[in-house]
């Protein structure tokens, strides 16, 4: 599976752009996790398409999203697969301080929220069904309430993973819960927790142990990115009760992340990266999925994902299971390129920032406008323009496939869209965080123990 020298070499001779010649730097390495969602970055160098930049990639495996962070920091590495929360916390100091951007959103959904056995069979009581008896979907976390006030009955807190402080998976959990009337916990800046007043307690997980720790009885479920859900499924040690395309029909995912400081300085070589990742998403989504078999074989190698084929499969091709043997359609569940999914949205952005003050990482009320400029500060929807339009004046992609027209924000969520019925509109943070029922609202804050104005 890799490539010789002297062939990636002889590759990028014959099919470089002209342009490729003034690539500033043309030796690089990216850090992933091993997620189902690392895919463009593997395909982008097993199809070629970094070849033919010019591009020399190593793709490396890190321990953690932590690690992963640091390393692109201190310059170990020169992008990577990334929570899309890391370059936003990391531009407004929330953890560790740097300014990374993103030209690039690597997908949308991909996430699933996954219990115990024992957990699922309290909640299945609770749950309405088909009339083929499977499980009415998708499932509220009103039917996991019940659930955690027998933990509370018993002096047993319930505890759920979550990848890191700022990941999809931790709002997309908070939302959930939230959405059913449990409380996640607040964060203030004495206490990072984020367990402040909280029904169920979250704390980190790295992805490939979620599974084993659920297993363990060290937590009673978790969020996490695929294959680890359907992992669980395999092992038959959990259910997976609801996908983040249920929470949040096409919600924002992973990003691909570089410091401000490379894309300055090496703007020929960022243009080059984000034509190849581009055109990787769209070798995953085109023919109707029709590549993702191939796709699942590559990320079931040990240097990627490592997770079984079948397992990979599960989640990848179409389909979702639940339970065991409950296969159901889901043909959005891995987007990749369609529905502008590499297009970086400053809406995007503006959510995860709505997330972490809602519950407290941002501790002060903040204006709209303040949104608006964190988010154009980190997402760079000109960089991917000047990629994409390099692309279709090439003949590489077709013109109708990207949002030219764009200011950059997508249009109000639809009610139906959302699991709670709350309307997102970028354009109006504030708004949007004093319509939900659970978390901060303008002017309050977390001391101690307390929310106050």
């Amino acid at each position: 599976m890799q490539k010789l020298l002297l062939s990636l070499a002889a590759t990028t001779a014959l099919c470089s752009p002209a342009w490729a010649q003034d690539l500033e730097v043309d030796e690089l390495t990216f850090g992933f996790i091993k997620l189902t969602d690392m895919a463009p970055l593997a395909v982008a160098y097993e199809q070629g398409y970094f070849d033919d930049e010019g591009l020399f990639v190593t793709l490396e495996a890190q321990a953690n999203w932590k690690v992963l962070l640091d390393g692109v920091i201190d310059g170990t590495l020169e992008g990577a697969h990334m929570l899309a929360g890391q370059p936003i916390a990391a531009t407004i100091g929330y953890g560790t301080q740097a300014n990374i951007i993103t030209p690039f959103s690597m997908d949308l959904n991909g996430n699933g929220i996954t219990v115990s056995n024992e957990v699922w069979d309290m909640m299945r009581p609770h749950i309405s069904s088909m009339d083929d008896g499977r499980p009415q979907h998708p499932i509220s976390a009103e039917a996991l309430k019940p659930v955690v006030e027998e933990f509370a009955s018993r002096g047993e807190p319930f505890n759920m993973g979550m990848v890191f402080p700022v990941s999809t998976h931790n709002y997309e959990l908070r939302y959930w819960l939230a959405s059913g009337g449990l409380h996640p916990g607040f964060y203030s800046p004495e206490n990072v927790t984020g367990q402040i007043g909280a029904d169920v307690f979250l704390s980190v997980t790295p992805p490939p142990q979620m599974p084993a720790t659920l297993e363990a009885g060290t937590i009673n479920g978790y969020c996490v990115g695929e294959p680890w859900n359907q992992q669980a499924v395999a092992k038959g040690i959990g259910v997976p009760v609801i996908t983040d395309y249920e929470i949040w029909k096409n919600n924002p995912e992973k990003v691909f992340g570089i410091t401000e400081e490379f894309a300055e300085a090496n703007p020929n070589t960022t243009k080059a990266i984000v034509r190849a990742l581009i055109r990787a998403g769209m070798w995953l989504d085109e023919n109707d999925n029709g590549n993702r078999m191939e796709a699942v074989e590559l990320l079931s190698q040990p240097e990627y994902v490592g997770a079984d084929a079948d397992v990979i499969a599960a989640s990848m091709t179409g389909t979702f299971e639940y339970e065991k043997g409950d296969v159901r359609d889901i043909p959005d569940f891995n987007v990749f390129f369609r529905y502008n999914a590499t297009y970086p949205y400053y809406s995007d952005a503006v959510w995860y920032l709505t997330q972490m003050r809602r519950w407290g990482q941002i501790a002060e009320t903040q204006s709209d406008a303040w949104y608006d400029e964190v988010a154009k500060s980190v997402y760079r929807p000109d960089i991917y323009l000047t990629a994409a339009r390099s692309l279709v004046d090439e003949g590489l992609a077709n013109e109708a496939d990207f949002p030219w027209d764009t200011n950059g924000y997508r249009p109000a969520t639809p009610e139906g869209d959302i699991i709670d019925g709350v309307v997102y509109d970028g354009t109006a943070p504030n708004a949007y965080i004093d319509s939900l029922t659970i978390g901060l609202k303008s002017g309050e804050t977390v001391k101690g123990d307390e929310v106050v104005n």
